[in-house]
């Protein structure tokens, strides 16, 4: 025991050359009378801790800036890790950050800085870690906006942020501001290794391997070459590239921030340029209501389609609007918006050519493709955005500038890309097969709808006409896990539709299962098998997957009530974006769809149909609460007004209760 502990605390002398007390800051704080008797003490006592911690007491009046990030590790100088992150989006933030404070610094300002790290799905996927990645999100977003409030003396705060859950958080802590300049610095993309996989389609390394697609030595050398960058979101348009669209396309953020190279120079310039942006903003009193709004919502579910973006986002993009105090959108406002916006950007992981992320900033990005929707009136372009100008107004400074100019001339050169083949007009697009980006099929497994990425189905397994149909016998999985299994171990075979029941919040938190679609799509055989699931999907998912069923099985969902064999059709329209879901009987015998539909009313639901032992306390607890607030069709938000009003039925119900059982008891 006590070599264990002498190793523990060693021999150093160095430790016992210590100081009581020292002399603190030079200088005083620039205090007036009317300070000192009309300010909080905390106001005060704040200016005392500024110069605690060294920053110059001459410079303490100067706009207080907070900027908010979700850096994660812990990097030296020179880039080598110190601590590792969680994933290469928060890596290098740090750099961004420090840009940032300079630049805020550099014109009198005073910066903060502040973290909340973020988990990565692609580390959690078929882990127990992914019961906690969408509630995350919500939890985040608490903590952040009462870092900011913890800083009452700011009026103005910088976000920076990068991938799944911690951009979508940080989004929604800055659209609760409504009273503050707000700004969103992306976080940027990860490069694509010179030679390798990109980083969605290495993650299948392990399926292809099983399935003896892929040898040992393959999967060892692709797998350590995929990110060519420590920092980034991956090079593909997942959840993460969407959402930096999106906060660009909500004019959180500047004209062409989105899926910049993660740690070069025009990536440290954005968050230079941001923060000047915030000051000006703050300086002509615009806050984040005047930015965010009804009509710049739409913007951004109109570029969400241009790009073909995540599903995801129909979760993020409604907790926004809510933060927001925005009318938020419904499965109607999504479906109305996708028919009328053609999909005009060819990029991971829907194509046609599979173009990296960084190709996508470098033909021009989201202005580019808004220059396109322009002329179709397709935009707002009159809302304001955080230039502090009008959307219209950015749009015409960047169809002439030399930054537009220079970027698409580096893709040529670098690449040997032209850049309208990332980014397309609508005739090219239409010419080259691009299809709008998602349907919602509806049905008797699912009555409240579901989506589908329809535009990356494998064009070759729709008919001549643009539709997928595919009716087979189901194969039921009442987890994830074991439906990875049984394709690693050959059970899946073309023509199958895996149901993955049990994946909503109720069951696990509504876990994306991006193990299963990645697999599907990288497996010689995967196009001719459809999944249902009440489950969620990476941004990066493709293939004939439906998810975010509704009802979940575990809330009395139809998709629970399921067996091996039961046949089940499945109808997607590629090109008018109308779908449909359903069980049709069994090989022994097909049922009108009506009866079909009684048939399952009637069922029990499956037998090992269960919330996962594994999901923690703080989950269940958020599925409750996100589940009272209107489910994931809203956003999986906490509409603090509806569950107060659940609570106080629910306690005045349980006081009635134990009133009627005392009278009872008396009697």
């Amino acid at each position: 025991m006590t070599m264990a502990i002498n190793s523990i605390y060693g021999d150093s002398q160095s430790i016992y050359d210590i100081r009581t007390h020292a002399a603190g800051p030079e200088g005083s704080l620039p205090l007036t009378p009317e300070m000192l008797r009309e300010r909080p003490s905390g106001d005060i006592f704040g200016m005392t801790m500024n110069a605690g911690m060294g920053w110059d007491p001459a410079k303490l009046l100067g706009k207080e800036v907070l900027i908010i990030g979700t850096l994660g590790g812990i990097r030296d100088q020179d880039g080598t890790p110190i601590a590792l992150g969680f994933h290469t989006g928060n890596y290098e933030l740090g750099l961004q950050m420090r840009a940032a404070a300079e630049e805020v610094a550099k014109w009198g300002g005073v910066p903060f800085a502040s973290f909340v790290s973020d988990p990565c799905d692609g580390r959690s996927q078929g882990t127990p870690g992914m019961f906690d990645s969408l509630p995350y999100r919500n939890d985040a977003a608490i903590v952040m906006r009462r870092l900011i409030r913890s800083l009452p003396t700011g009026r103005t705060v910088i976000g920076v942020a990068t991938c799944d859950k911690g951009l979508p958080a940080t989004m929604i802590a800055l659209a609760s501001m409504h009273n503050r300049t707000t700004i969103l610095v992306p976080g940027g993309s990860t490069l694509p290794p010179t030679e390798g996989e990109d980083t969605g389609k290495v993650q299948t390394i392990g399926a292809r391997f099983a399935n003896h697609e892929l040898s040992l030595e393959e999967a060892a050398r692709l797998g350590c070459v995929a990110c060519g960058s420590s920092g980034g979101g991956c090079q593909f348009l997942g959840t993460a590239g969407t959402a930096q669209v999106v906060a660009e396309a909500l004019g959180m953020a500047l004209p062409h921030s989105a899926l910049a190279p993660s740690g070069q120079t025009v990536w440290e310039e954005i968050a230079k340029q941001s923060a000047r942006a915030a000051l000006e903003m703050e300086k002509k009193g615009i806050t984040t209501k005047e930015i965010l709004t009804d009509q710049a919502i739409e913007n951004a579910m109109v570029l969400h389609a241009a790009f073909g973006g995540s599903t995801n986002l129909l979760l993020h993009l409604p907790a926004i609007a809510h933060a927001a105090g925005c009318k938020v959108p419904t499965v109607d406002d999504w479906e109305r918006i996708n028919k009328k916006v053609p999909r005009l950007v060819s990029v991971l992981p829907n194509g046609p050519a599979n173009h990296p992320t960084v190709r996508v900033f470098l033909a021009g990005g989201v202005p580019e493709v808004m220059l396109h929707l322009r002329k179709l009136g397709l935009l707002h372009e009159d809302v304001l955005t955080a230039t502090g100008e009008t959307l219209r107004t950015n749009l015409e400074w960047w169809e002439t500038s030399e930054r537009r100019h220079k970027f698409r001339q580096l893709l040529v050169e670098h690449d040997g890309v032209q850049p309208d083949e990332v980014i397309m007009s609508p005739a090219q697009a239409k010419a080259r097969g691009l299809t709008s980006t998602v349907t919602f099929p509806k049905g008797n497994l699912a009555p409240e709808g579901s989506v589908i990425k329809s535009t990356s189905i494998d064009p070759s397994v729709a008919g001549e006409d643009g539709v997928y149909r595919h009716t087979g016998p189901a194969k039921v999985f009442t987890s994830e896990k074991a439906a990875i299994r049984a394709i690693k171990i050959g059970d899946i075979k073309a023509g199958d539709i895996m149901v993955v029941m049990g994946g909503g919040p109720l069951g696990t938190g509504m876990e994306e299962t991006y193990q299963l679609t990645s697999a599907l799509k990288h497996l010689s055989y995967g196009k001719h098998v459809s999944l249902i699931t009440d489950a969620r999907f990476s941004g990066v998912s493709t293939g004939a997957c439906i998810g975010h069923i509704g009802p979940e099985a575990l809330a009395g969902g139809p998709i629970g009530k399921l067996r091996d064999g039961d046949i089940i059709e499945i109808i997607v329209d590629r090109e008018n974006l109308a779908g449909s879901v359903n069980f049709i009987g069994t090989n022994e015998k097909r049922l009108p769809m009506e009866e079909a539909a009684r048939v399952l009313e009637e069922r029990d639901r499956h037998p090992e149909l269960r919330p996962d032992p594994g999901l923690p306390d703080d989950t269940r607890l958020w599925a409750a609460l996100q589940s009272v607030s209107g489910g994931t069709w809203r956003g999986s938000v906490y509409d603090t007004d509806r569950i107060i009003e659940v609570l106080n039925a629910g306690m005045e119900a349980l006081t009635k209760k134990k009133e009627s059982e005392a009278v009872k008891s008396f009697l």
